[in-house]
């Protein structure tokens, strides 16, 4: 006999409302945290720091390890295209989220090819578009600055869904209108520790076609088990959103491995 649904009586207002409150689920997002020993990974960066004189930091070193990742797995590397099913990018860029006008503002700026340049290469670029994205000196991003501030409020988010269709879906290259083709890569990364966060939780970002988005929080002084024994390490918890159209728990696996590997021994994952 087929299965049969009863409807229910609700009896709590906030149930019949919420039941009014929400569209039926249609978001492909998937959470998670990783707490990782961070213990050698401050090491590495303090000798980083001292032998090439880059301000190296966790930030740097986690874009690392989520384009070492990335490249080792270049399916999930991809875009939900349109219709027409996944397409995997040729290259792996990854996304350095910066905070401009004392914090008030979040842009950002692309490494590209980052699963081919050390940490200390990434700061050393990543610091100079950073200087340039915070003087309001990045091409780029003025262009595209200005055609927001002429588009009346109305007419912003279906601009963006247009930019989105044409530069993703169609292929188009939008450079020419300020729009550059793939702004936000592989990888968006964040860190929330700047902002005294020790942990957070990105949305993915609908018109970046981006699989993943990593928060990077404040490392903290935690008690941890180790080999039987309670010490306190410095701990960092990385937040992750991940599209499940994309990933599934058994790449988001693959993922977190390649993470613990490059973030608690750094110098044994580079030098390989």
């Amino acid at each position: 006999m087929a299965p049969r649904f009863q409807r229910l009586r609700l009896r709590h207002p906030w149930r019949r409302m919420a039941l009014h409150a929400w569209k039926r689920p249609a978001d492909p997002s998937v959470y998670g945290f990783l707490d990782l020993d961070a213990t050698r990974a401050i090491a590495w960066i303090e000798e980083a720091r001292a032998r090439t004189g880059v301000h190296v930091t966790i930030t740097h070193l986690v874009g690392k390890a989520a384009a070492m990742a990335l490249a080792a797995r270049p399916d999930v590397n991809a875009i939900v295209r349109g219709g027409r099913g996944i397409w995997a990018r040729d290259r792996v860029d990854v996304f350095f989220q910066i905070a401009r006008d004392r914090g008030e503002d979040l842009l950002g700026a692309l490494v590209k090819d980052a699963d081919e340049k050390d940490p200390v290469a990434i700061a050393t670029e990543l610091e100079h578009l950073a200087k340039r994205v915070r003087a309001h000196r990045d091409p780029s991003l003025d262009l595209t600055s200005r055609l927001m501030e002429r588009l009346p409020d109305p007419l912003i988010g279906p601009a963006m869904r247009v930019a989105e269709t044409l530069g993703y879906d169609l292929g188009l290259d939008l450079r020419r209108l300020g729009i550059p083709f793939d702004a936000f890569g592989s990888v968006m990364i964040t860190n929330v520790g700047t902002f005294g966060l020790t942990s957070a939780l990105a949305p993915l970002v609908p018109f970046a076609r981006t699989p993943l988005v990593i928060t990077v929080g404040a490392i903290q002084d935690t008690p941890v088990a180790i080999d039987g024994r309670v010490e306190v390490r410095p701990v960092l918890e990385l937040g992750v959103t991940l599209d499940h159209r994309i990933l599934d728990g058994f790449q988001a696996g693959q993922l977190a491995t390649r993470f613990r590997e490059v973030l608690e021994d750094p110098a044994r994952a580079l030098s390989a």
